[in-house]
């Protein structure tokens, strides 16, 4: 899949997911193709919402000036046929994902297609919110894209080894989009905590002695026992003090998760968030 232009370096043309949905669907079927071939770093370009005609034409042509090729997973006919024959008239190889299927379905039971872009996805939303929820929680682990605490619907913040990590996957796996935040000695906790309703922030509480296990059982896998305070109880005491002020001073609710199972405290959360949260914002938590 290389291409030369005079005077310019060889490049490899990109594959344009063309769709009158997201792309999804498209984007990982190239991507799953394209797995087969590590060495190429072959570009993915999507262009989705394509509702027109108009929208077609300009997607065929780009595609035509990158010497790319186009993945189509439109399931309206008349903007099918129409990128097929935009595709043959400026020599821009088109692969059909849709057309041949809905086809053949056609005309094997007589039914007629909706032709509505993206129905799929409105059928399982309750799937996409969890994919997307989880998503979120990896992304936004252990204080990672602090910039983005606002979009969560849930934030727990917490000393080292109190369970927030598990907590916020089980809370994503039932659809929540969580983002965990460690209490870390002399480093600040990001300034977006306090640009956020602190209804939606979750302090975890945790017994010292409880804690000072879980963190020497850590020392052991790590190899760290004997050169850190990590596990030291009066360290412990401190650093549990400093999060019960940091929790006070900011207004947060306090769950407390010793020896608690993890959908317990995970019910806890949600019952002390989900009535502060607005209506679309809310997101069911069946036990």
């Amino acid at each position: 899949m290389t291409t030369k232009n005079a005077g310019k370096k060889e490049t490899i043309p990109p594959v344009y997911i063309v769709s009158g949905g997201s792309g999804a669907s498209g984007r990982q079927i190239a991507e799953t193709v394209l797995a087969q071939f590590p060495a190429l770093r072959v570009p993915v370009i999507i262009r989705n919402q394509i509702l027109s005609l108009k929208q077609v034409e300009a997607a065929v042509k780009e595609a035509e000036a990158d010497g790319g090729i186009v993945l189509h997973t439109l399931v309206d006919g008349n903007l099918r046929e129409a990128l097929i024959r935009l595709g043959m008239k400026h020599g821009v190889a088109t692969i059909d994902l849709m057309g041949p299927l809905l086809e053949q379905v056609a005309e094997q039971t007589g039914a007629k297609p909706l032709e509505q872009p993206g129905l799929y996805r409105k059928l399982r939303k309750d799937y996409f919110d969890r994919v997307e929820a989880i998503d979120f929680a990896v992304s936004h682990d252990d204080g990672s894209r602090p910039e983005e605490i606002p979009s969560a619907d849930i934030v727990l913040i917490g000393v080292s080894r109190c369970g927030k990590t598990p907590l916020s996957m089980y809370l994503a796996v039932r659809g929540w989009k969580v983002a965990n935040v460690p209490i870390v000695k002399d480093i600040p906790l990001p300034a977006e905590l306090l640009r956020i309703s602190p209804r939606r922030v979750i302090g975890l509480g945790i017994e010292y002695k409880r804690l000072i296990e879980f963190r020497r059982r850590r020392e052991e896998q790590l190899g760290w026992v004997g050169n850190t305070s990590y596990s030291r109880p009066s360290a412990v005491l401190a650093e549990l003090e400093a999060a019960r002020r940091i929790y006070k001073e900011g207004g947060f609710n306090v769950v407390e998760v010793t020896d608690k199972p993890i959908e317990i405290i995970a019910a806890e959360i949600v019952n002390v968030v989900s009535p502060n949260l607005d209506k679309e914002r809310r997101r069911p938590m069946p036990y």
